[in-house]
């Protein structure tokens, strides 16, 4: 792709610098401080490269979402100097407790060299980071418009503040505000309903040195994996249904439900839900990774089924290309969209397997958890 000027992506777009916040041009300008906005921003800082990062949410979250590393996201981490902090968050050595029909089947050790970590901990963890190399996360900015010019992006925040860039980074999850104003489409298809509930629960009186997965010969099922370093447990679940067999919203008391239909352990209770969910299966990728001097990263360009905790993770590895490729772009003298368009040719063919590989591995999981003894280690490696 040739570096283009786009035309204005909403109506009344300002796009002088002399309207920015601090009247002056930053290098890299990234929507989202998820794992991959803030990989991005900290390879960027640490390359000497001015950067700021936006989010729209009011704050960080708690929440374990994506909870594994693969040894390829440590290497990067480690390259990022926060590889020991990832490793003293998060644990190693997990064993899978099977359960079928209520009975205690099969414990499966699973070692890939990987880390269970929750995703809250590892943007924490990159934070401390970033405002180590002196850039701190802007919250409550939340991204309207964008604009290009031959020289550089404007974008336009919803309390009517401007912020001008060289170039942007759309790291703003599958929901993409970033995506949606460049009308780049987003191929692909979503299941209808959702397929699983999750969320973060204590569970007192239960095991923690195990992750915990009950199935049933009629299907269905729970999950509750002991996330490191707190007294939580994320749940996955297949959801309650009504009379119709419509989906429920999940709540707690579904929770509860869930857990003593599956699991059937009398005198566990589960507290304490600070996050609740539904996850319906999506598979969609970006038709594009760039438009002008604009980019996407993780799952603003790919999302995809859940088995093999490969999202976060991919993700990383976007980022770490995209600061790579960011950095020819600010470097020169060749031009900058040779260096970018690399981006784009080194990463989409990426999501493309990834959503290919994902899907088979989902349907191997699925297929799987009807046997005694198997479960989520169907969809790994």
């Amino acid at each position: 792709m040739t570096e283009t000027v786009t035309a204005e992506t909403t109506t009344a777009e300002t796009t002088t610098a002399e309207t920015t916040t601090a009247g002056s041009t930053t290098e890299v300008l990234v929507a989202g401080s998820g794992p991959t906005g803030l990989t991005l921003a900290c390879d960027l800082a640490l390359r000497g490269i001015s950067v700021r990062v936006l989010d729209q949410r009011s704050g960080p979250h708690r929440e374990s979402r994506g909870k594994g590393l693969t040894p390829d996201s440590l290497e990067v981490f480690a390259r990022l100097g926060v590889g020991e902090r990832m490793e003293a968050a998060g644990s190693r050595g997990l064993v899978l407790r099977k359960y079928f029909d209520g009975a205690h089947v099969q414990d499966t050790p699973v070692d890939g060299g990987g880390l269970l970590i929750g995703q809250w901990q590892v943007e924490e963890v990159l934070r401390e980071r970033l405002a180590g190399l002196g850039v701190r996360v802007e919250y409550g900015a939340r991204v309207v418009g964008l604009a290009q010019d031959p020289a550089g992006v404007t974008a336009r925040l919803a309390d009517g503040r401007s912020v001008r860039a060289r170039y942007a980074a759309g790291c703003d999850g599958g929901r993409s505000t970033t995506r949606e104003l460049l009308g780049i489409p987003f191929e692909g298809y979503t299941e209808e309903k959702p397929t699983m509930v999750v969320g973060d629960v204590r569970a007192p009186g239960l095991s923690r040195d195990h992750w915990h997965q009950w199935f049933t010969s009629g299907g269905g099922g729970i999950l509750l994996c002991p996330m490191p370093g707190t007294d939580t447990f994320q749940l996955q679940s297949a959801p309650e249904t009504d009379g119709d067999g419509e989906p429920l919203p999940p709540t707690l008391e579904g929770f509860q439900r869930l857990f003593d239909r599956y699991a059937g352990m009398a005198g566990i209770r589960l507290t304490e839900a600070t996050w609740l969910s539904s996850w319906r299966v999506n598979v969609r990728r970006a038709a594009r990774m760039r438009e002008g001097r604009v980019l996407l990263a993780g799952d603003a360009a790919h999302v995809h089924p859940i088995a093999g905790g490969l999202g976060m993770n991919t993700g990383v590895q976007d980022a770490e290309a995209l600061a790579r490729s960011l950095a020819a772009a600010l470097a020169g003298p060749a031009p900058a969209g040779d260096a970018l368009d690399g981006y784009e040719a080194e990463r989409l063919p990426v999501a493309e397997r990834l959503l290919a590989d994902t899907t088979a591995r989902h349907r191997r999981v699925l297929a799987a958890v009807r046997e005694p003894g198997r479960g989520t280690e169907a969809g790994m490696g």
